[in-house]
């Protein structure tokens, strides 16, 4: 580790510009120097859920398929509106349309693929915010025609406050080991020479791929069951101990 003193000579009476000289010292740290990468991790219970759903449609021409799966999207939509759920919160992630063959020989039939329509989708990503209704709302989607969903997954909105700790945990943890390896190595005290952070918190994992489900009433079976369980928020820090004698 090195540091660098800058030095300006100035002259007490007026010298020209060109006069004026800079001079860099370099000074070296004396002191064996130890890098350590901590990282430290603390959990919170989630506060909101992400939830994947969508609308899955079938049609012998695309723009049938297309017109089809607007509808019922719409109304899907709408269905969230009356739940709650604020436009801010919904989010389109992805629409699609794809031709569809069934690759499966029949007797009596030519070989090769055989066409039969187009299928097209329209994602959503959902954010809600009262974790206790999150199973109803997946119920309620289904319900409203969602043909698919995926998730939920779970995080903190405001992180901040678990991050704090978890920085806070990862210093004094990467402190308590320069100190080990001070005291090993015969040395007296350390002192902190830089710190640096690279990364904040943790994301949720991705959600899985949408699966098609079955469609049912909502008020046919139980509320879906959703367990929020934990979320843990970290913080990786490199820092940089001098060994002093």
């Amino acid at each position: 580790m090195k540091y660098v003193l800058a030095l300006t000579a100035l002259s007490a009476s007026a010298v020209p510009m060109a006069a004026i000289a800079q001079t860099s010292v370099n000074i070296a740290e004396t002191a064996p120097v130890v890098t350590l990468t901590v990282t430290e991790s603390v959990e919170g219970t989630p506060d909101i859920a992400v939830v994947g759903t969508g609308v899955q449609t079938r049609a012998q021409t695309a723009q049938a398929a297309m017109q089809d799966n607007a509808a019922k999207t719409e109304k899907l939509i709408a269905a969230l509106g009356r739940a709650g759920i604020a436009k801010k919160d919904i989010q389109t992630s992805g629409i699609n349309l794809n031709a569809q063959y069934d690759y499966n020989n029949r007797d009596g039939e030519p070989a090769g693929p055989r066409f039969i329509g187009y299928e097209a989708s329209n994602q959503l990503s959902v954010k809600l915010r009262d974790i206790k209704k999150v199973g109803a709302s997946l119920d309620a989607m289904v319900a409203a025609g969602a043909t698919n969903i995926n998730g939920p997954s779970f995080s903190i909105d405001d992180p901040s406050t678990l991050i704090v700790q978890a920085r806070s945990q990862a210093l004094r943890s990467a402190k308590a080991q320069a100190e080990f390896y001070a005291q090993a190595a015969g040395y007296r005290s350390v002192r902190l020479v830089s710190i640096s952070e690279s990364s904040n918190g943790s994301m949720p994992p991705p959600p899985a791929p949408p699966m098609m489900s079955t469609r049912f009433k909502a008020d046919a079976a139980p509320i879906t069951p959703v367990e929020p369980g934990q979320v843990s928020m970290s913080a990786t820090l490199t820092v940089q101990y001098a060994l002093d004698r």
